[in-house]
């Protein structure tokens, strides 16, 4: 069978600490399920699987969002759920492998997507050796980032998001000034997509929250000039301004065949994985979405949109270089997670609805959604407009 996103709903993004670091993540998630199922009028009966992708877990999470979301939202027990973690690609991740269910017949109708509370991500504490410890501990946050490190791993390999897209900036020759121009672009482009109604119809608001609290449609170049670099003092080029920021929020994307009976979005024409060293990891989705093109059988010349989660300024300047037939304009045109956000488990649901969408309001064919991952990934997927 042929698998399909059927509709596509998210949350706004919340700032870190925002309008929605009192909301927890599961009923983040919930909120995305009630609401496509109300958007689409499907039997909650139907749904075969719910598939959501979180990197955190470790807090109200509670080990498997997915089974608690669908419990919340008020599904039938009999509907089971299933959480997957692959970082900032898990989300992506879930859709794919349910479009493959589908594929195989194992499923009809999934709801996959993710969820991320960075806000409310908890401080974690080794279990003490023995009960009364003499010596200081440790607490970790699991916000973002390395924790924990096995002694083992190679130190190159552990250092930072940041300093790993500094070097990254080095390697491709991505300089500050083109930084924050991407970064101003995402933000005018977010903005300039919300005043139109772009999101209106699919972001569903949490509270008073109903649009990406993040975007800044006042900044400058001159502004984003003068942010000092976050991760290399002397001589960097990474700063809060060309980066996407800690965020809170939700994104469903409800996947089947066409025996579902509803009027598909787009078709799901191709998917690819990749890795590479953990300490680049921002070129991961290169290699992802040339393999996930190609396996859809088309090229570069033939995409009309993409989009890229920016993670970074640098780290997606790097990748559209690598992606040399493809046009930056058609790259991100409502913008992209600098503006918008990136709670990491919600990022892939999110750029998947927006693509759809994207492709939907301008006539265009096919697409490629694409997201790098910490410890060097890349996740891709192309879309076939319906």
């Amino acid at each position: 069978m042929t698998a399909y996103v059927l509709d596509a709903v998210r949350t706004p993004f919340g700032r870190f600490g925002g309008a929605l670091a009192g909301v927890r993540p599961d009923d983040l998630a919930a909120q995305v399920v009630e609401a496509t199922l109300e958007r689409t009028g499907v039997d909650p009966a139907a749904i075969d699987d719910v598939v959501f992708g979180n990197a955190n877990g470790a807090g109200e999470d509670n080990r498997n969002v997915a089974r608690m979301a669908a419990l919340l939202a008020g599904l039938p027990t009999s509907v089971p759920g299933s959480t997957v973690n692959r970082l900032c690609g898990s989300s992506l991740e879930a859709a794919i492998q349910a479009s493959r269910a589908v594929e195989t017949g194992d499923a009809e109708l999934i709801l996959a997507g993710g969820v991320e509370s960075m806000s409310r991500a908890p401080w974690v504490l080794l279990k003490p050796e023995r009960a009364y410890p003499a010596g200081p501990e440790t607490l970790w946050s699991t916000t973002l980032g390395w924790r924990m490190v096995n002694p083992n791993m190679p130190s190159q390999w552990t250092i930072s998001l940041g300093e790993s897209t500094e070097k990254l900036a080095g390697i491709h020759g991505v300089g500050r000034e083109a930084q924050d121009a991407f970064a101003l672009r995402s933000h005018q482009r977010a903005d300039a997509a919300w005043n139109a109604g772009f999101y209106d119809p699919w972001v569903t608001p949490v509270g008073e929250l109903a649009r990406d609290e993040g975007i800044r449609a006042d900044t400058s170049l001159e502004k984003l000039a003068r942010l000092k670099p976050a991760f290399v003092k002397d001589g960097g080029t990474v700063t809060a301004g060309n980066a996407s920021p800690l965020n809170d929020g939700a994104a469903a994307v409800l996947i089947g065949s066409e025996k579902a009976g509803l009027e598909p979005l787009a078709r799901i024409a191709g998917r690819g994985v990749s890795a590479v060293d953990p300490d680049v990891f921002g070129i991961g989705p290169v290699e992802a979405a040339n393999r996930a093109l190609k396996r859809a059988g088309i090229g570069w010349g033939d995409v009309d949109a993409v989009e890229l989660n920016e993670a970074f300024a640098a780290q997606s300047l790097a990748c559209l270089g690598a992606w040399g037939e493809l046009d930056p304009e058609r790259v991100n045109v409502n913008g992209g997670a600098i503006a918008i956000g990136h709670p990491l488990g919600a990022s892939g649901a999110r750029i998947i609805g927006t693509l759809a969408y994207t492709l939907r309001a301008n006539g265009w064919r096919y697409g490629v959604a694409a997201i790098c991952i910490g410890v060097g990934q890349g996740l891709a997927i192309v879309l076939e407009a319906a």
